[in-house]
């Protein structure tokens, strides 16, 4: 079980700059008296993340109600991709608050006919059908219905296999979990599917061979028939590391897929709307996926999620067959909308790209000072991450991970809590909005912790 951070009161050594500022006990009493509040009222599973109260949030900046400011590494996680509290989006929310139109199930509204005119605007030309919904598992769940009724639809019954990655993570719902390639989280699940399958991950650490025949290969020592693939899943990076499949790989299995007849999608929940920087994350490497998830960054701010694909695969299901309670949800579509604009008018996919050197340099300059206890230091536009290891292996190393973050933490830089295998990543996600001297600031912060923890 993951480790709780320290409610016990500390002084803080104070941290006064353009980004970060700290002063007194961290944790406060009356933070603290509120975190215990939440722990009396809500399961264990929510106690996860470094202990502050969020009061405010704006651009990179998260404040808690005693003045203290914390340069933000998370995005919340991931969501924030135009920034915290950008005034263009809460002013486009409060405008649809105050119509009032707060929810319209599945009649038509205004932003929702605007937002997927838009999104499909920005796709390529062969996804023109867009499903919105709430959250990203709800995506991926009905990526995989979709993927399977297909497959059924073309080939038969037979063809009903979904292959998959192994350490993926495609959210917590039964469907999206059995898709998910960690063992740990579908342990609650008695009867897993025998037809969702997973082969490993071609990131070059964890997994060494990054050649196609490798997916070829797993796929005849499970007796899977490629003519029974119905669709093959993916993240579009690993958010375990993050970890980027080669490009040649990418272009080997979109020509696999076509080949048998199967689907392609891409799980684009964290690496959408310009995070890699690129628009879309399957840009990288230079391929068009059948159909693709979204989620996070879409409206950097409130719940809003979505499907796009070909009209042949959106319109399996009829009139009424295939809805959510909330889908296009007026209020989030308004955010939606305006988050694009934000993120489409300020060039922050642009920003993303140009700075994805920095984070790279950055990362690899921290891994080349610890390289006993960094195994891996990928990124791509504003994602990166340090693989913490245990010396002389590949094994995470967990508590090294939660020592950084921690670190972190008293230093006035918000990282989430440790991710991926074994819980060994130090997950960086900043708003793409920052700048180089703020992404360079954190990486530094990153850096103290690092030496304080390995002391």
């Amino acid at each position: 079980m993951a480790r709780e951070f320290p409610l016990t009161p500390r002084e803080v050594s104070p941290v006064s700059t353009t980004y970060r500022v700290l002063k007194g006990l961290l944790p406060d009493e009356r933070t603290v008296q509120d975190i215990q509040r939440l722990r009396q009222a809500e399961p264990q599973s929510m106690r996860g993340q470094p202990p502050v109260i969020w009061d405010r949030a704006e651009g990179v900046s998260v404040y808690d109600a005693r003045g203290n400011k914390w340069l933000d590494f998370s995005s919340g996680v991931l969501i924030t991709n135009a920034g915290h509290g950008h005034r263009h989006i809460v002013d486009a929310i409060v405008r649809q608050a105050q119509k009032p139109l707060l929810t319209t199930y599945c009649f038509p509204n205004q932003p929702r006919v605007e937002l997927v005119q838009k999104l499909v605007s920005l796709a390529p030309r062969s996804l023109n059908k867009v499903f919105l919904l709430s959250t990203g598992a709800e995506g991926t769940e009905c990526a995989l219905k979709l993927l399977r009724t297909y497959g059924r639809k073309t080939g038969g019954d037979a063809k009903s296999v979904i292959v998959s990655f192994l350490d993926s993570f495609h959210g917590r719902t039964m469907g999206a979990q059995q898709m998910g390639g960690m063992a740990g989280g579908k342990a609650w699940i008695k009867n897993l599917d025998p037809e969702i399958v997973h082969v490993p991950f071609p990131d070059g650490f964890r997994t060494e061979d990054t050649s196609f025949d490798l997916f070829e290969r797993t796929l005849a020592d499970l007796g899977v028939a490629p003519a029974n693939v119905a669709g093959v899943m993916s993240e579009t990076y690993q958010g375990v590391g993050p970890s980027f499949m080669p490009r040649e790989y990418a272009q080997a299995l979109r020509a696999w897929c076509d080949r048998h007849g199967a689907l392609l999608c891409f799980d684009e929940v964290q690496a959408g709307f310009g995070r890699c920087g690129t628009m879309w994350g399957f840009e990288l490497y230079g391929i068009v996926p059948d159909l693709f998830c979204m989620g996070k960054g879409i409206s950097s701010s409130l719940p809003i999620s979505g499907v796009m694909g070909r009209q042949d695969v959106m319109d399996l299901y009829g009139p009424n067959e295939m809805t959510s309670t909330h889908s296009g949800n007026a209020v989030c579509c308004a955010a939606a909308l305006a988050s694009i604009e934000v993120i489409l008018g300020e060039k922050l996919v642009e920003n993303a790209a140009s700075l994805g050197p920095v984070l790279q340099r950055e990362l690899a300059s921290i891994r080349g000072e610890f390289p006993a206890v960094v195994g891996f230091a990928p990124a791509e536009g504003l994602v990166g991450g340090l693989l913490m290891v245990k010396p002389g292996t590949k094994e995470p190393n967990y508590d090294l991970a939660w020592d950084v973050v921690n670190g972190c933490f008293r230093r006035g830089l918000l990282l989430f809590a440790p991710v991926g295998v074994g819980g060994g990543c130090v997950k960086i996600a900043p708003p793409l909005c920052i700048n180089e001297e703020a992404l360079v600031e954190g990486c530094s912060v990153i850096r103290e912790a690092l030496r304080e923890a390995v002391q």
